[in-house]
């Protein structure tokens, strides 16, 4: 997994789209986590607030995955 800082010419690092996939992907999850424990004692709420955080970890799985490239 490479999420390490590009360089633009004169320097100044910049993030690559994978990074800020991954990011978004830590954001939505830390938001799904937020959801579950704001849903405790709610049945229906709880359920939709577990699937969301699977959602979401399951879209992060090709962050961690070796395709051997």
């Amino acid at each position: 997994m490479s999420l390490g800082f590009h360089k633009h010419s004169d320097g100044r690092r910049k993030l690559s789209n994978r990074q800020i996939d991954f990011l978004g992907w830590i954001l939505f999850t830390l938001s799904a986590v937020s959801f579950v424990i704001a849903s405790v004692g709610s049945f229906w709420a709880m359920t939709g607030s577990l699937f969301f955080l699977v959602a979401c970890l399951v879209f992060m799985v090709p962050f961690f995955r070796n395709d051997g490239n």
